[in-house]
């Protein structure tokens, strides 16, 4: 099996988990939670889990990631598992204990004063999605992708129903119910699911002898160091928009919370794409560790970011050609916001770029350098929001994600040449993008033509689309037979292994 298949075969089976449990939330809970609430309430939604994205780097400070690095080797792994954990443990018992003895100071701060329970919520939410963080990368570095999906798609499966429960059957026992409470009963769903995950990932801890080594943890921490600040920085640059709209969108504050509730709407018919480059991420993190010992690894890793960005690209004009039939799974009063929806498609193609290009500098231990560029991405995403948001609006954000994963994947490619050169076929890759986009921009002009015709538009574009494809694999026969050769539908490869 060549290891272009075993990746992706280990990120469709990621992307399952992902893919089952995020389609679950976005064709059952997306339509449900942007028609229940009002796009104010949504607003809130938004901004709360953008809070929470931030929070939760600083609860894990990226250990999963180091525990990759030094817990790759079986020897070590056991005393990795054993310190991380040990090291996760403690620092969330401090961070819950001042965070819930602030949670009102927190709550006036971020104006739901009326609610500090929200916070409450979310401290533990994030308290026991930390402490199965290390397990879970465990699953990861240990190629169990199937036993990860299913801890994943339960935890959502949890989720789902405890909030039609909380939202759906229990209004009918009006003694247990308070209507003021709606969007607060949403947020103890998630924490139901979160719990009911941990203690299924418990059993993990079952075999380990608890030991702490001092020495091993210090160098963990130098290491994560500079990854944590990536971490804040990537939380930053892709959720900072979504706080900055409720703040600064408009002069009512009823406005701004309607224009982060579009915006957040919006945002989700980026999911397929966000999705591969997440499910993508969970398998290429540990997958690049395994195999930075092997004679041929930039070769390999060169070849997975030519594969990565076929697929993005495909993916990013599919979305876009079948817009008017993924729009219908948001509410028809979010659907103004839908020019924001190729930037967002656009940015996590380069985020997974980014991911690509980023490999050199956690296999060469230089994640300070991965810091500066994260924190340069940072500077980008703030400035811009601070001036587009006022001007466009919640176009703002979306031109500065783009605008930022473009630049951190730029900046992590031209520095990783000089540091860890690898052979990405970047011309190559750059014609995926420009097909891609010469197909959208003719499906737009064939729109012009068409009129509002749904039929004609998807039928014109259906063929835009085969049209595409068709002129890559011509172009690329080889690893377009790789890549779908490697989807677990497809054939079993001829050639040799690469």
């Amino acid at each position: 099996m060549s290891v272009l298949k075993k990746l992706a075969g280990e990120t469709a089976i990621y992307g399952l988990s992902s893919i089952l449990g995020r389609l679950l939330h976005f064709v059952v809970l997306t339509p449900y939670l942007t028609r229940a609430f009002t796009n104010q309430e949504y607003g809130q939604f938004s901004d709360l889990y953008a809070w929470a994205a931030l929070l939760l780097v600083l609860f894990t400070y990226r250990m999963e990631t180091t525990f990759f690095r030094y817990g790759r080797k079986l020897d070590d792994r056991n005393l990795t598992f054993s310190t991380a954990s040990l090291s996760l443990l403690g620092t969330t018992l401090l961070y819950c204990l001042v965070l819930l003895g602030a949670s009102n100071a927190i709550a006036r701060g971020l104006d739901y004063q009326d609610h500090p329970e929200y916070i409450r919520y979310f401290v533990l939410i994030i308290a026991f999605d930390a402490l199965a963080a290390i397990p879970f990368a465990r699953l990861r570095l240990e190629n169990r992708p199937y036993l990860f999906a299913a801890f994943k798609v339960l935890g959502i499966v949890i989720n789902i129903v405890c909030i039609f429960f909380l939202l759906e059957v229990l209004p009918w026992f009006q003694a247990y119910y308070d209507d003021e409470k709606r969007l607060g009963y949403v947020f103890l769903a998630n924490l139901l699911a979160s719990l009911g995950v941990f203690l299924c990932l418990l059993p993990a801890y079952r075999h380990v002898r608890f030991r702490f080594d001092a020495a091993l943890w210090r160098r963990m921490l130098r290491y994560a160091g500079p990854l944590l600040i990536a971490g804040i920085a990537g939380v930053v640059n892709q959720l900072l928009g979504i706080p900055l709209l409720r703040a600064i969108g408009d002069p009512d504050k009823a406005v701004s919370e309607a224009m982060a509730g579009i915006y957040g709407g919006c945002a989700k018919l980026a999911i397929l794409i966000n999705l591969f480059t997440q499910a993508f991420n969970y398998a290429a993190e540990p997958f690049f560790f395994r195999h930075a010992d092997k004679a041929d690894a930039k070769k390999t890793y060169a070849r997975i970011g030519q594969a990565f960005t076929l697929v993005g690209a495909l993916a990013f004009l599919g979305i876009m050609l079948y817009i008017d039939i993924f729009k219908y799974l948001i509410d028809p009063d979010m659907h103004v916001g839908l020019g924001i929806v190729p930037f967002l498609l656009l940015s996590y193609v380069c985020l997974g770029l980014f991911y690509n290009f980023s490999v050199w500098y956690k296999l060469s231990d230089r994640t300070d350098l991965g810091g500066y560029i994260a924190l340069g991405g940072s500077v980008i995403t703030i400035v811009l929001n601070l001036v587009l948001i006022p001007r466009i609006g919640y176009y703002g954000p979306a031109v500065a994600a783009l605008v930022c994963y473009g630049f951190m994947a730029y900046a992590s490619y031209s520095t990783g040449q000089k540091h860890y050169p690898i052979p990405y076929p970047i011309p190559r890759m750059v014609l995926y993008f420009l097909v891609a986009g010469s197909g959208y921009f003719l499906a737009d002009a064939g729109q012009a033509v068409w009129g509002s015709g749904l039929v004609a538009t998807l039928l014109f574009n259906t063929l835009i689309l085969v049209g595409c494809m068709v002129l890559l694999y011509r172009l690329e026969q080889p690893l377009f037979r790789q890549v779908l050769a490697a989807l677990p539908f497809g054939k079993k490869e001829s050639q040799p292994p690469e």
